[in-house]
């Protein structure tokens, strides 16, 4: 495994930390909650911008949402019992399959 891949695959899973952060904000509405998913975001973004030193800028902004994307499904589905569809599913799987061959 690559650097570069390494980095978004990190970045990736900071910016859903992030997210998760903000879905209980959109439950709680506490502001320092926000704030904490914002600096969380950031982070994940700086992971991002250091993946341009070693892969395309489209590529790692892609591998990037979609390890964002996959993850996001798999906890929105275990953690807050939100389901997805067959169409969703498949989806999850052709992003998978988008990874591997973008990584060849």
């Amino acid at each position: 495994m690559n650097v570069g891949l390494v980095l978004v695959l990190i970045g990736g899973l900071i910016l859903t930390v992030g997210d998760i952060i903000f879905k209980n904000w959109s439950i709680s509405n506490n502001w320092s909650t926000f704030f904490t998913g914002l600096f969380i975001w950031i982070i994940g973004l700086v992971f991002l911008a250091f993946s341009f030193k070693y892969k395309n800028i489209a590529i790692a902004s892609l591998i990037f949402s979609l390890s964002n994307v996959i993850s996001l499904i798999l906890i929105s589905w275990i953690y807050y019992n939100e389901g997805f569809t067959t169409t969703q599913f498949i989806g999850i799987v052709l992003g998978i399959i988008a990874v591997i061959f973008l990584e060849l």
